[in-house]
């Protein structure tokens, strides 16, 4: 029996009828997770990687055949717009993005291409996105726990894999502290805010729309809100309900992004949090009680590294 997932993923089986043993099946290199609501931009021509290199956070210029990365689309005041994770082949840059918003970001490119020799193509209808261990191409892209994304044509099922819901991969992203746009941001999120930097933003390379809040941040430090992961309490029949509040004493100090039922660590989320919000706070995520992991320092800016005493640190 096909179990299916909430918005923004209804379209894909949340499980199959056992998400824990799907979880350890997607580790051990047995399951693959059809991702197939990811929408898929192309950009060919000469003039991609520099072209995409001025537009986005990422430093693309030399980007080499085979080579994934990751960049943001920012607004000009430097919140993030669109997330890409891109690969180029040689002869095009192919970029995954979240469900329902390659038609936006295929129609932006496109109004800035100006006499520029690039080809923008929403290639959604045609190519999805497939996620397992030990998954190669020549439009692989690493992602989360070991795990690789494939970007392949709609229909393409590896041989001797089964098949996991998209809790499985979920679980695993949100164990490995990585924020999802869309889920654990909102309209004002910015790249240090969730760890977004050396990972998509490239802090030495020249302008591109939004890189000034980039910057000011970087130098000055101390964006206003800080990612942390959360230990939920176990003895909770629910998971909190995402972008519902997240409360110390009563306070709304943030909001709750994706939670999941890992099969090691038990039920866990993500939120983002005021940055001033005490790190040995326990919060309430939606009523359930929850204790703090760091992943994003109070601390950011010059300081974004994460200093290694915090890094996983367990409040």
């Amino acid at each position: 029996m096909t179990f299916y997932a909430e918005a923004p993923d209804e379209a894909l089986a949340a499980h199959f009828g056992d998400p824990y043993a799907e979880q350890k099946a997607l580790v051990a290199g047995s399951a693959v997770v059809a991702r197939s609501n990811r929408g898929v931009v192309r950009v060919a021509g000469p003039d991609r990687l520099s072209w995409l290199h001025s537009l986005l956070s990422q430093h693309l210029a030399g980007l080499r055949p085979g080579e994934a990365t990751e960049a943001l689309l920012l607004s000009p005041n430097g919140h993030i717009e669109h997330h890409l994770s891109l690969v180029d082949d040689g002869e095009a840059v192919w970029a995954h993005v979240e469900p329902g918003t390659a038609a936006e970001l295929a129609a932006f490119l496109d109004r800035m291409k100006f006499l520029l020799r690039v080809e923008v193509a929403d290639v959604s209808a045609d190519y999805e996105v497939i996620t397992g261990t030990g998954l190669e191409g020549a439009l692989a892209l690493p992602d989360v726990a070991g795990t690789t994304s494939l970007i392949v044509p709609r229909g393409t099922v590896p041989e001797g894999r089964s098949q996991a819901g998209i809790w499985a991969y979920e679980a695993l992203r949100i164990a490995s502290h990585k924020a999802r746009f869309g889920l654990d941001t909102d309209h004002r999120t910015i790249p240090h805010e969730i760890g977004f930097i050396d990972l998509a933003v490239h802090l030495n390379k020249g302008c591109y729309r939004g890189q000034e809040t980039v910057a000011r941040v970087h130098n000055l430090g101390r964006p206003p809100r800080r990612l942390v992961f959360l230990h939920l309490d176990g003895s909770a029949d629910r998971l909190p309900a995402r972008g519902s509040d997240l409360e110390l004493e009563g306070r709304r100090v943030g909001f709750v992004g994706s939670s999941a039922r890992h099969y090691e660590l038990g039920p866990i989320g993500l939120a983002l949090v005021k940055r001033n919000v005490p790190l040995e706070a326990v919060l309430s995520a939606d009523g359930v009680a929850a204790g703090q992991e760091v992943v994003v320092s109070p601390d950011t800016g010059a300081n974004v590294t994460i200093d290694p005493a915090l890094r996983g640190r367990r409040l």
